[in-house]
């Protein structure tokens, strides 16, 4: 007879895109992990750290580490943008996994469709959009919105060519910079919609082009956090965005949990639930982002992303427990999110990003060994450092168009002054240093 503690237990494998170690512990610590096994597919400088995409060849590098590994692939999961959340569904539909179709993925994932599916079930949330073809060579003459008015790609990530416009000049600067640099996000997408079944009147905007939208600036940005599980949406956390500079162009703080009134939230909630719906979502975490205008008492529905928000998972690990990653896995597997009745250490938390919006050298970055000080002298503090000593700020990967992020607190604390309390005592210690200017590097 076999003993109890000699049989085997069968492990679930969760195949990870790109998994890197800050998440990867995150992974490890989720309830329920000690019955997976988290297996990468994918690395960071092939599949994140860079800015060449060739989805052919991702595709196939992802497919052969799937047919080599010679147990089950029971779930094949992902926390990055693109090109990673577009790869998803190809991959899942191959392996038979769960998951969104490609279609209702490339519903919430091609900016324009989504605005077009917006604008049938939520079209007083919906700003006025318009396509536009940036190669078109009268389309400096003919501004597709009235001025002023965002334009950004159909799809990239990290807010990467999206260019708020003010006027013809700002318009000519977007245009020339979107035709310079598109082709990186162009081609990889436009690679994922020939493999799916595309409506006549969004086929023609593909990934070559641009997507204008009225601008909603007014009050208060949020997101929210959700899944849809065998059909039915759950929405389990609400995170506030804060923005920072003249025309509120980069991010500085996200902040859980939000600050929105319930009544607000629950319109946000109607909306949301009610595009999943109609995209034909199914069986995946989300994030949609959202404005709301405390003076008119407006609600706009933004942008549709198709996975969890990494950013975010740091601050419900912090506040709930477990990180937002339980939502991805658990309905990989088929199931409802496992997260702790009680909930986790903080009342608060709060990713900070630090930036500087001018060009120049990193003279100085705090080493590993100044960074671990400095978390272990402050409870709920994690510290990533993203510029490099002796690089240039403008030659970091995936900055939006106004700013270079160099760092990233995540802070925990009881309430919204403690955080800014600890951030200010972080922020003192983190000895970095900047050369502006466009001098010789060396």
């Amino acid at each position: 007879m076999i003993r109890v503690e000699e049989m085997a237990v069968s492990k679930k494998n969760i195949f990870v895109l790109a998994m890197d170690d800050f998440n990867q512990a995150m992974l490890e610590r989720l309830r329920g992990s000690e019955e997976m096994v988290f297996r990468p597919v994918l690395d960071m400088k092939t599949a994140v750290d860079t800015t060449e995409y060739d989805m052919a060849e991702l595709l196939d590098r992802a497919r052969q580490t799937l047919k080599n590994f010679p147990g089950t692939v029971d779930a094949i999961v992902g926390y990055w943008d693109f090109p990673t959340a577009s790869m998803l569904p190809v991959l899942r539909r191959e392996w038979n996994l769960r998951g969104p179709s490609l279609e209702a993925t490339l519903r919430c994932e091609h900016k324009y469709w989504a605005r077009v599916e917006e604008r049938r079930v939520a079209p007083r949330q919906t700003p006025s959009f318009a396509g536009v073809n940036p190669f078109d060579e009268s389309v400096l003459d003919k501004p597709p919105l009235p001025y002023p008015f965002w334009i950004k790609p159909v799809r990239a990530h990290s807010s990467q060519l999206g260019f708020h416009v003010d006027n013809r000049q700002d318009f000519e600067h977007a245009i020339r910079q979107t035709r310079d640099r598109i082709h990186v996000f162009a081609e990889p997408f436009n690679h994922i919609l020939a493999m799916a079944e595309i409506p006549d009147d969004i086929a023609p905007v593909d990934g070559w082009h641009c997507i204008a939208e009225e601008i909603v600036s007014a009050g208060v940005q949020c997101t929210l956090e959700g899944y849809v599980l065998n059909g039915e949406v759950t929405i389990y956390g609400v995170v506030d965005s804060l923005r920072e500079g003249a025309v509120g162009s980069s991010f500085s703080r996200y902040q859980y949990p939000s600050g929105m009134p319930a009544s607000i939230q629950d319109i946000m909630f109607e909306d949301c639930q009610r595009f999943m719906e109609q995209t034909g979502f199914d069986n995946s975490p989300f994030n949609i982002e959202f404005f709301y205008n405390e003076e008119d008492g407006s609600v706009w529905m933004l942008e549709v992303n198709t996975r969890c928000s990494k950013s975010h998972s740091p601050l419900f690990e912090m506040v709930d427990g477990s990180s937002n990653l339980q939502a991805m896995v658990d309905v990989a597997l088929g199931r409802e999110p496992n997260f702790p009745p009680e909930g986790g250490k903080y009342q608060y938390a709060a990713k900070i990003m630090l930036r500087e919006h001018q060009d120049g050298v990193v003279e100085r970055v705090p080493d590993a060994d100044e960074v671990r000080a400095i978390e272990n002298d402050m409870p709920g503090c994690q510290i990533q450092v993203e510029a490099e000593q002796g690089s240039r700020l403008s030659d970091m990967l995936h900055q939006d168009s106004y700013s270079f992020e160099y760092a990233v607190l995540f802070v925990g604390g009881d309430s919204v002054e403690d955080i800014d309390q600890k951030a200010d005592q972080i922020k003192a210690r983190l000895d970095f240093r900047f050369r502006h200017g466009h001098q010789e590097d060396g």
